[in-house]
């Protein structure tokens, strides 16, 4: 049971939710947290460019097919079945503001830790789960912001800004480039230092989500949505994972990739990041009330946790099996 409950992160998440919705930063005191919180952001990209193996990335770049079939379905196949929502679920069940987060959520890059953590649990190709982790991230920093300008022009929301590309490279592209300018000389310090910085990820995005949540309740956000908005929310991004899981696992099979590559495909191809894409919100919507923009994103996150945990665990249990049988086969074989 342990792993359908929440994790750590999770429950600071929630937290730092509770505590925006009854001591919101506002006023002078905002303005000052948001400098710090875009020093923190961009200490974070820093250290995701410093941790970064070139070896790795130069290595995985060989399993090319692999990772095509990751982005395809990272930054394609999810826009049109989030656009295929929209379509099916009328703003009357779910309001405007919450799918222009579901919108957002469909095109953000996939996860880095818990891709590749999942894909070792189950046994799949870890090497390229690295790679093709690291490269969803490094692409999403471009092509986030221009999907977002091309799904939001089609819905009549606003078009591309290349304003909104430049703080993007500024404030994350610039620093990922600094750390992987200088990873041959802290790379192996700062993979080794990992739990000591791990506060400084993670703390990061609480404080944009604590910033976000703020200006939000500010702004009304607990008197705009109702619980039947949450839960609707909840289902569609089920129903989103369940899709996309389902289109992984058997399209990887019926393109003929190795079990280790469909577990590596299912589990980077299912994901979306909460550690870029809460950055990201906070520069591509700046100006504009992002937590109903990042409360999808932050509840896709943790039924996304939950679902690969268990469906981890039984890839691991079925190549245990397969691993007994193919002894008790060999064997049977010695004996005879």
């Amino acid at each position: 049971m342990r792993r359908f409950l929440p994790d750590t992160f999770t429950m600071l998440l929630v937290l730092t939710v509770v505590t925006a919705s009854f001591l919101p930063v506002h006023g002078a005191s905002a303005h000052y947290f948001g400098i710090a919180t875009n020093f923190a952001i961009g200490l974070l990209f820093f250290l995701h460019g410093a941790r970064l193996s070139r070896d790795v990335v130069i290595a995985g770049l060989l399993h090319w097919r692999l990772h095509l079939v990751i982005l395809l379905t990272t930054f394609g196949i999810f826009p049109l079945l989030v656009l295929a929502i929209g379509q099916v679920v009328p703003n009357s069940i779910l309001p405007v503001s919450l799918y222009t987060g579901m919108l957002f959520l469909s095109v953000l890059p996939s996860t880095v830790q818990s891709s590749i953590a999942f894909t070792s649990i189950a046994g799949g190709n870890v090497p390229a789960a690295i790679c093709s982790a690291s490269a969803s991230n490094i692409f999403g920093m471009f092509l986030t912001p221009l999907l977002v300008g091309l799904l939001f022009s089609v819905g009549g929301q606003g078009g591309f800004s290349w304003d909104v590309l430049w703080q993007i490279m500024l404030q994350l592209l610039a620093p990922f480039i600094a750390g992987q300018l200088l990873q041959p000389w802290i790379g192996d310090w700062i993979r080794s230092k990992k739990k000591i910085l791990m506060p400084v990820d993670r703390g990061s995005i609480l404080m944009v989500v604590y910033s976000a949540f703020s200006e939000a309740v500010v702004e009304g956000l607990w008197h705009t949505f109702s619980v039947l908005d949450i839960a609707t929310v909840i289902v569609a991004n089920m129903l989103l994972l369940t899709t996309v899981l389902c289109i992984t696992m058997f399209g990887s099979r019926a393109l003929g990739f190795s079990k280790a590559d469909e577990i590596t495909i299912t589990f980077c191809g299912s994901k979306k990041s909460l550690a870029s894409g809460v950055p990201m919100a906070n520069v591509i919507f700046a100006g504009q009330g992002i937590g109903a923009i990042v409360l999808p994103l932050m509840l896709f996150h943790q039924i996304q946790l939950m679902t690969c945990a268990f469906l981890a665990q039984k890839y691991a249990d079925a190549a245990k099996r397969r691993e007994t049988a193919k002894a008790e086969a060999t064997g049977a074989t010695n004996a005879a």
